[in-house]
């Protein structure tokens, strides 16, 4: 029968499927969601471009339990600064899964931007050549208009350790609720 023609070569699958993925949050370097993306660079599931800025404005809130995240509001809040990684088929499906994708927490879509450090031009033009998308985690829209209004149409351009302060992780929240349980809660709270 020669089974052998069908196999397509490893490699292939491995360099045309890595996605780019900006993080903002509790993802970037010195936060406590960190440790997952030291063991995809270990695994070799990903790696750090460097640090980026969204080329639009976008509002980056805080919701329950310091948790950040980012709107999809284009032209609203502030350019978010963040860190890019390169990150493989496998290490996405596991940052989809910290995100809740499946459940409603975060959806993963499309995002532009430029480099923050360098001088010089923006990721499209560095990748012109290659089919890359760059992606971000937003707030789901089943909660995002809400969030926003929480929050008084107040964002920031980076999550920084003081934003951070006071992030509880998951593992300390109450179990008994879930994670979209805490943000109505939160939304309908008033603010303090």
């Amino acid at each position: 029968m020669g089974h052998g023609t069908m196999a397509t070569p490893p490699t292939t699958t491995i360099t045309a499927k890595t996605t780019l993925v900006f993080t903002y949050g509790t993802l970037k370097r010195g936060f406590s969601n960190h440790v997952l993306m030291q063991d995809l660079i270990r695994s070799g599931d990903a790696s750090l471009k460097g640090v980026y800025q969204t080329l639009e404005k976008y509002p980056l809130v805080c919701g329950p339990y310091r948790v950040p995240f980012l709107l999809n509001k284009p032209g609203t809040g502030h350019r978010v600064t963040g860190e890019l990684y390169v990150v493989s088929p496998r290490g996405l499906s596991r940052l989809d899964e910290l995100e809740g994708i499946a459940r409603g927490h975060y959806v993963r879509q499309p995002i532009r931007l430029a480099a923050a450090e360098k001088e010089g031009g923006d990721l499209e033009a560095e990748h012109a050549t290659s089919s890359c998308v760059v992606e971000a985690y937003y707030a789901h829209k089943s909660y995002e208009e809400e969030l926003w209004k929480r929050n008084g149409g107040r964002s920031f351009g980076a999550y920084t350790e003081n934003e951070a302060r006071g992030y509880v992780k998951r593992k300390d929240r109450p179990q008994h609720l879930t994670f979209l349980d805490h943000i109505r809660i939160f939304v309908s709270s008033p603010c303090d």
